[in-house]
Order: structure tokens, then C-alpha cells, then sequence
């Protein structure tokens, strides 16, 4: 599978889940898309974008259990997460709360919300090694009638967590409390069922576990949210929401733009958020290619054989140190957080690094230090191996 990659080969590649890594065939995929673009600007972003995105969510949503028309594509879950926290309506006393597991561009993200709104951040500690049966319970105990919003990881970005939601927001729901979930690290590393799962508003990323280029992730609404999404950039989408309130429909011709179909869309997610003006939107119609990928190349299998080796690694590393895992197996997917006795995680990094061409990212939480393991098709047991010899080396 390593030859599928662009992956440099002197390298020990064991950190897929920091920005994922991209076929030879879906960048070639997504090449002739850039081209096809080139030789006419005008039919491919103003005419045959919309129906050809339409159609690459309608294949996203077939894989997620959700409904291509509450998809809409975003860069990145960061840029879901905003614009969720962007939309929901926070007054002076209300309380957005979240895990201590969340990642910090997020948590930065609903801290400034909050203070603009004079509401409050608070956050649960979700206490290591972590007990799956008794999360949900530990969350809603936390619920007050200030809280409006809940945000929580599918899997932490720090600890590699697989935190179950479903009872989670099934009882936020029943409560009032809107749930905003970032699923940065979930699609394609864990099944997913959107509508069942029942979250508000979800964001996952394409480009890490699917395997598609950079800058591909989606935000997924429930229908009766959606007309309180609020874009970041605001566009003709707009412009035709108001002419038809007012006039009943919008003078495209008037506007200059006739034609033009994805500048103003059908449905409210198109209309707010799919014309941001002028973007390469080739990641997103790319996102097909990488399903069909991991399709022709048994996906699932393969993600059952990294999960395996990835918990075997945590085996021997922890036994030879006597330390224990902070998750049973059933919380952890492909990605796998090895606690390590290392008092300098930014020196071990570069060691492993620079000296054994080992890249893996060493992360912190609650004062602990984690190799935080992702082990990935083009992965072997003789990469898992280089790293283990190497920590035994490092003394860690």
C-alpha cells in the first residue's frame, strides 16, 4: 500500500491523523479537476459546479448516513466548528460546555464567542484511564439551565479517545441543548450514522481518515437548524434569500450573474455557505475519488488490521514500561495514545525525528505524555517496530 503514497520512503510515517495523507490516483483525480477548470473558468465555478457538488456530497452522505442536502463542504472541521458557534444565539448568562479533551483551536474558537456574548466556557474533566459507560452520565450530570450549547470530540485530538455520543445527545436534545460535535478525526476511521448518532451540528474531515486532498471536510445541520447558519463570508446566496423574501424570486439577469447557478444555490446550507467567491473547490469534488480508492482496496479490512496493530504496539510498549492504558480497546480506533515516562515530549519528538526518521507527535494531557500512534494502510508491522525499539532506546 506505501507505493499508493507520495510518502517520503525515508521516513517512518506514524502520524496520519495530524493532516492525513493523499493517494497518487486522488491527487491525479484531483489534478484533472484543476485542469478541467482552467480550460474554462466560467462553466466549471459559475454553471457545473453546483450540480457537480451536489453530487460529490450526495456520495459523502451515502457514507456518513446522512442526507446530501444537510451536508455542505467546508475546508476543515475548524472552519465547521466556527461557523456553528458563529450561528447559534448565545445570550449574557448562558454556558457553552465541553470536555477537558477538546482541541485548542476550538476551545479558542467558543472562549471568544462566549466573551463577545457575555456567556461562559466550562469545561468537564473527563478523568484518565477513561470509562466509557459512564461518560454520557458524567456530562449531563454537568448540564445547569444556563447550558445551551454541548460540544464534544467524536475522538480527542490529545488522547485519541473515541467518545459514544449517542446517549449524549439524545438527552441534550431532550433538554433543550444544542450539541455541536467535532468529528475531526471520526470519518473514515470509525462507522458513522449521522442521523441516528442525532447531534445538531456535526464537522468531520475528508482529508485525514478518507484519504482525500487538503482542504476537504464537511459541516453537517439537522434541517431545522439550518436556517440559523450564519456564513463567515457573505455572497450572492444572500442577495437571493432577500430578493425572494421581498419580491418573491431573484432577478439573476439583473444581478449580472444569470446562469450562474452555484452562486446562489437551492437549499438554505447551499445558498449561506457553498459560494464564498472565487476557490479552488477541486478537493471537494475529489472526495468521491478517495471513497472509490478505499473501496477498490477493502477499506474496512484494512482499518480492522491497523486498529489491531496499532492496540498490539500499545501491548508491548506498556508492558515493558508497567504502565497502563487509559482507554479499554473499545474507545480507541486507529489512532492510539501510548503513555510514555518522558518529562520532555518536545525533545523526544525531535529525537525520534531527526534521528530514527520516526515521525509520530508527542502530545500532553493532565500533566501525562502520550505517543500518539496513528498506524494507517500504508503502515506495517516493521514501522510499529522502529518506533517501539526506538521509545526502548529513548528509555521512555
Amino acid at each position: 500500500m506505501r507505493d499508493h503514497f507520495l510518502l517520503d520512503p525515508g521516513i517512518t510515517f506514524l502520524n496520519h491523523g495530524s493532516f492525513g495523507a493523499t493517494p497518487r490516483v486522488v491527487l491525479e483525480a484531483q489534478q484533472r479537476k484543476q485542469r478541467e477548470m482552467e480550460r474554462n473558468p466560467v462553466a466549471m465555478l459559475g454553471r457545473a459546479s453546483a450540480q457537480l457538488l451536489a453530487q460529490a456530497r450526495q456520495r459523502l452522505a451515502g457514507l456518513l448516513g446522512a442526507a446530501g442536502d444537510d451536508l455542505v463542504f467546508v475546508p476543515n472541521a475548524t472552519t465547521g466548528v466556527n461557523i456553528a458557534a458563529r450561528s447559534l444565539a448565545l445570550n449574557p448568562g448562558d454556558e457553552v460546555l465541553a470536555t477537558d479533551h477538546e482541541y485548542g483551536a476550538c476551545v479558542a474558537t467558543w472562549q471568544r464567542r462566549c466573551a463577545a456574548a457575555g456567556a461562559s466556557y466550562r469545561t468537564v474533566p473527563v478523568p484518565l484511564p477513561f470509562e466509557p459507560a459512564s461518560f454520557a452520565g458524567r456530562m449531563v450530570a454537568a448540564f445547569t439551565e444556563r447550558t445551551r450549547v454541548l460540544f464534544v470530540s467524536h475522538i480527542s485530538s490529545t488522547t485519541a479517545l473515541v467518545f459514544p455520543l449517542r446517549e449524549l445527545c439524545a438527552a441534550a436534545r431532550e433538554r433543550g441543548i444544542v450539541t455541536v460535535i467535532d468529528g475531526a478525526h471520526a470519518p473514515g476511521q470509525i462507522e458513522l450514522n449521522l442521523d441516528a448518532l442525532g447531534a445538531d451540528f456535526y464537522t468531520g474531515n475528508c482529508h485525514k481518515w478518507l484519504c482525500a486532498p487538503k482542504g476537504s471536510a464537511f459541516l453537517h445541520v439537522r434541517a431545522e437548524h439550518q436556517r440559523q447558519v450564519e456564513s463567515p463570508v457573505i455572497s450572492w446566496g444572500y442577495v437571493a434569500e432577500e430578493a425572494e423574501a421581498e419580491h418573491g424570486e431573484f432577478d439573476a439577469a439583473r444581478s449580472g450573474h444569470a446562469g450562474l447557478d452555484a452562486y446562489t444555490g437551492r437549499t438554505t446550507l447551499e445558498r449561506r455557505l457553498q459560494w464564498q467567491g472565487t476557490r479552488d473547490i477541486s478537493a471537494f469534488l475529489t472526495v468521491p475519488a478517495a471513497l472509490d480508492f478505499q473501496a477498490a482496496h477493502d477499506w474496512p479490512r484494512r482499518r480492522a488490521e491497523c486498529r489491531t496493530m496499532a492496540l498490539e504496539l500499545q501491548r508491548e510498549v506498556l508492558a515493558r514500561n508497567g504502565l497502563e492504558p487509559i482507554a479499554p480497546d473499545e474507545a480507541l480506533a486507529q489512532m492510539v495514545p501510548i503513555p510514555v515516562r518522558a518529562t520532555d515530549a518536545e525533545g523526544l519528538r525531535r529525537w525520534l525525528f531527526d534521528e530514527r526518521r520516526i515521525e509520530v507527535p508527542l502530545t500532553q494531557h493532565a500533566g501525562r505524555v502520550f505517543v500518539r500512534v496513528s498506524v494507517q494502510a500504508y503502515n506495517t508491522r516493521a514501522d510499529l517496530e522502529r518506533l517501539r525499539d526506538a521509545l526502548a532506546e529513548a528509555g521512555v
